[in-house]
């Protein structure tokens, strides 16, 4: 795996890459202990780098990036993995509730599921998990801190009920 840190006025950002692609992305001040950046990285992991970086920025600027890094979404179960495919579709701006996501997979009795896949998000900025929300529009949970979803939502122009 490589290791690379995108820097952000919000924040350094750190960027685990797999032979497939972007596999981790941690927020600023998330404790963790592989943090170090590796100096060998092929190619490959500086577009993705790259990508990965201008995807960043503009999320956190609320705009939707023109291009994404190929995602290794490959450490969740097949559940996790057809929820995360699913939030891709929810554009900047728009908002889901659990329910809504368990509905659309076909799923409608699965919203504490749907939560835990959530949670579980490897890349959770970038497979927008901070657009998922509890019912009647209300906060719900997030991996990285309900105040980083706040500052999400409001970026991207989300009310909140």
């Amino acid at each position: 795996m490589t290791t690379l840190t995108v820097s952000t006025p919000d924040g350094a950002f750190t960027a685990h890459y797999s032979e497939r692609g972007l596999q981790r992305l941690a927020f600023p001040d998330t404790s963790n202990a592989s943090c170090q950046n590796e100096s060998q990285s092929s190619g490959n992991m500086h577009v993705w780098h790259k990508l990965t970086t201008r995807a960043v920025r503009d999320i956190l600027a609320g705009r939707t990036p023109e291009e994404l890094p190929p995602l290794d979404l490959s450490a969740g179960t097949e559940f996790q993995q057809e929820v995360w495919r699913e939030m891709l579709k929810i554009k900047r701006g728009g908002a889901m509730s659990y329910g809504e996501l368990a509905r659309s997979i076909g799923r409608p009795g699965a919203m504490r599921a749907v939560g835990g896949a959530c949670g579980a998000n490897p890349i959770p900025l970038i497979v927008p998990c901070h657009r998922v929300l509890a019912a009647n529009r209300k906060l719900g949970g997030f991996s990285s801190g309900l105040d980083w979803k706040r500052k999400l939502l409001a970026r991207e122009g989300i009310q909140l009920d």
